[in-house]
């Protein structure tokens, strides 16, 4: 195995871009993007989504710049619990995906643009059946349903097959919330999360018993351990479907946590169909170790793209974390 030597330390112009396949479309991509730098520390990944502007990216670059530079606190766990992910398709791949993946729970997609109620059944049902009775099964809307249609599916979902907990039926706080005072099964807050004065809005609305944390969306784990400590709130760390590199920091912020009640949606290398590494994140009887990724050469230029457009979103990002981080 051949690595990377270190690029200028930490720095947009030492970056290098990547474009890895998806094995099934998520967020309505079939490729996923982003761009690795390599500091003092280890390896920082910067993969924003296309449509985020320089604001939004400032925290991702952060949390680049933080696993590069700094690196993370220490764990007080070696491993950590995860879910396996599966996308809105259909039953069969569903079960295949559950029956694969290893793990004693699954998030499951609901509520896809185009897809019937039915076909969400269909699916958990299907997961339910991989897993068998023990397993635990977690449903993610999205923010998708309105707030009668959420009540209905998830009492029904329930009912069928059991829910551990339901993730952003809905979009808004007081929809989640209203949501949240007539279902028994516990609703978890994750779209409504992306920034650091966002969990004191979940926990004065009463919308959720569970938030769903990202490292890249809210600047690094140092700073989602602040959002965790001030939710108060039971927490699943969860990726952005990122290289091993990205996945290392959610779980490393997940091995610092406190306490860890659920499994984390961190099991999602299993969706790219290649990695920037010869050894990949992937779970071992249902979690993941607690270790540095080592960039491989030869994995990288697999991959690799012109990263000139990368460049210039970390550069953004650069200029506009002053306005970001001095608001707060």
């Amino acid at each position: 195995m051949t690595r990377v030597e270190p690029a200028p330390a930490g720095t947009p112009a030492g970056g290098r871009a990547f474009a890895i396949g998806l094995r099934n479309r998520f967020r309505g991509v079939t490729v996923r993007e982003g761009m690795l730098v390599r500091g003092p520390a280890g390896w920082g990944e910067f993969s924003p989504f296309a449509e985020y502007g320089p604001r939004e990216c400032a925290r991702w670059w952060a949390a680049c710049q933080e696993a590069a530079q700094r690196g993370w606190p220490a764990p007080v766990r070696d491993r950590v619990p995860v879910n396996v992910t599966v996308p809105a398709v259909d039953p069969e791949r569903a079960h295949a995906i559950v029956a694969a993946g290893g793990c004693a729970t699954a998030k499951v997609k609901v509520a896809e643009r185009g897809q019937e109620e039915a076909e969400d059944l269909a699916r958990v049902e299907a997961v339910r059946d991989a897993l068998g009775p023990s397993g635990r099964v977690r449903v993610d809307a999205n923010g998708a349903w309105d707030p009668d249609t959420a009540v209905r599916m998830v009492r029904a979902l329930d009912d069928r097959f059991g829910l551990e907990y339901v993730e952003q039926p809905c979009a808004t706080l007081e929809e989640l919330a209203a949501v949240r005072r007539r279902v028994s099964v516990p609703v978890a807050a994750d779209e409504s999360i992306r920034r650091a004065e966002d969990p004191l809005r979940v926990r004065a609305a009463d919308a959720a018993d569970i938030v769903v944390l990202k490292v890249q969306p809210l600047g690094g784990v140092r700073a989602a351990l602040r959002v965790a400590e001030a939710c108060g709130l039971p927490v699943v760390v969860s990726s952005a479907v990122e290289t091993s590199v990205g996945l290392a920091a959610g779980v490393a912020l997940a091995a610092a946590l406190p306490e860890l009640p659920h499994a984390c949606g961190l099991a999602t290398m299993q969706m790219l169909t290649a990695d920037v590494t010869a050894d990949p994140l992937l779970p071992e009887g249902g979690f993941l170790s607690v270790r540095p990724v080592e960039v491989e050469e030869e994995s990288l230029r697999a991959v690799e793209v012109d990263p000139a457009a990368w460049r210039d979103r970390a550069e953004a990002a650069c200029a506009a974390a002053g306005e970001v981080f001095g608001a707060g």
